[in-house]
């Protein structure tokens, strides 16, 4: 698909643009400021947060209250580290109230930059009447091209009425400052497994409900199982392979209905929050008129980021890829930005995203489970290796976890990593450049890592998959 030239764009006109993005989120303040790096006249149009979900109630505020969590968990072992403390409390309203900081300077710095870059920033909601034209109140700006990054929002479920008390969405449970006594977590993925993490760390009982046959269903099954003992060790309850069928509000508690085979079970709970699913945000912007293709309410886009109209791109979490993840929006950001530009593109691979949960333990992967990789036809050899083999886990007192390698026998390409324990989620850096390049645990293997750290893991999972691990 082309990039359109519509009558009036490109004229530098005060509301003439060469792009206007819709919706300032990960996807659509980067996709802007690269568009204005490339020399194109850029608008970006914001009807509430700069920053998008991710920064405001998302990503950002939940891995703040996560560090709270953390130092929260080594406090109450104090013991452990020779350091007596007396009348120890945690306060948990204070901890959203230090997310909410951390939240406002970001969305400076974001603003900063959109100005830095000379970014006209529009507020305001936006309607689409024609390709190349945008209208946000009385207004109409025209645009050689618009990209839609409106994102997504917590799914509305009618059993589970949302009323921002005791029945919570995600982005509720972020910014409310009271902790209750006792929850229940309608979703076992990573956003409630990350706000059970929380909550159970300043002594909340947690109760997660997950339909799927373990937590954090789309991950290797080992890394599931494995995260599963640490939570039951840790006191947060949960139930997987189990249908919620309701959660009411009775004005003084949360009564939750679920079934597990034939059997009900009620439970009683100060709060429950919903964490099951997201709806994309492309109600009211005028795309069906306009003949923009959709699927199941996501729009349609192809490896550049257009949809079917041209001069129309779309990306982030309102789009049909598969992952509906901020840095996934950015990367498809740039990419959109660059075609438009005329810019030769080359297709994200989807297949190696990092994937990652900032529970406790980090879960982190990219690439192919084990199930996967077999169910695809490959010779499958495993390289693992547990986090109690490492000096550095042994020094940190973080022992619990390990690093999974799923390799191609034939080639020794590395076809998935899946890690759990301290630190995954950085560590999985290691793995992603070798997944990228179509790597080997050879060339893996072969590099010199500083010890005594946690990448030695991620060598010794390598060498592992060899048959010929020095550490274990």
């Amino acid at each position: 698909m082309t990039a359109a030239v519509n009558p009036g764009a490109g004229q530098n006109s005060d509301d003439s643009y060469d792009l206007i993005v819709i919706g300032a989120g990960p996807g659509g303040y980067v996709a802007a400021i690269r568009a204005a790096q490339l020399g194109q006249r850029t608008a970006i149009i914001e009807r509430e947060w700069v920053g998008g979900v991710c920064l405001n109630v998302g990503c950002i505020p939940s891995k703040s209250l996560l560090k709270n969590a953390e130092i929260v968990r080594h406090l109450s072992h104090a013991d452990r580290w020779g350091i007596k403390i007396d009348g120890f409390k945690a306060d948990y309203g204070l901890a959203v109230d230090r997310s909410r900081q951390v939240v406002g300077r970001l969305v400076k710095g974001v603003e900063f930059l959109i100005r830095k870059n000379k970014i006209q920033l529009i507020r305001g909601l936006a309607t689409v009447p024609s390709a190349g034209r945008v209208t946000v109140g009385d207004k109409t700006y025209a645009a050689r091209n618009i990209v839609i990054a409106t994102g997504a929002r917590p799914r509305a479920l009618p059993t589970m009425p949302v009323d921002g008390e005791r029945i919570l969405n995600s982005w509720q449970a972020v910014e409310h400052r009271t902790q209750p006594g006792t929850m229940v977590i309608v979703g076992g993925g990573s956003i409630g497994c990350e706000m059970a993490t929380v909550l159970n760390a300043y002594g909340t009982k947690v109760t997660i409900l997950e339909a799927m046959p373990h937590l954090l269903p789309r991950e290797d099954e080992k890394i599931s199982q494995t995260l599963e003992r640490s939570f039951q060790k840790q006191g947060i309850t949960f139930h997987t392979g189990v249908q919620v069928e309701r959660a009411t509000n009775t004005g003084s508690s949360v009564e939750v209905v679920y079934k597990s085979g034939d059997t009900s079970h009620t439970l009683v709970v100060d709060r429950c929050l919903v964490a099951v699913s997201v709806q994309p945000n492309t109600e009211g912007l005028g795309l069906e008129a306009l003949g923009v293709a959709t699927e199941r309410g996501y729009i349609k886009v192809d490896e550049r980021m257009a949809t079917s109209v041209t001069g129309i791109w779309a990306i982030g979490d309102v789009t049909n890829t598969p992952y509906a993840l901020a840095h996934v929006a950015s990367a498809e950001g740039v990419l959109a930005a660059e075609a438009i530009a005329g810019h030769e593109t080359r297709p994200i691979k989807y297949a190696d995203v990092p994937r990652p949960t900032f529970c406790f333990p980090q879960v982190a992967s990219i690439g192919l489970t084990e199930k996967q990789a077999r169910d695809a036809g490959y010779d499958v050899k495993i390289g693992e290796v547990p986090y109690a083999a490492s000096g550095k886990s042994l020094a940190n007192d973080e022992t619990e976890g390990l690093v999974k390698l799923v390799v191609d026998g034939k080639y020794g390409e590395i076809l998935g990593a899946h890690l759990i324990g301290a630190e995954a989620t950085e560590l999985l850096a290691q793995v992603a450049p070798f997944r990228a390049l179509e790597g080997t645990t050879h060339e893996l293997g072969d590099i010199m890592v500083a010890h005594p750290t946690l990448s030695e893991l991620v060598k010794e999972a390598a060498l592992a998959a060899q048959g010929h691990a020095i550490g274990i």
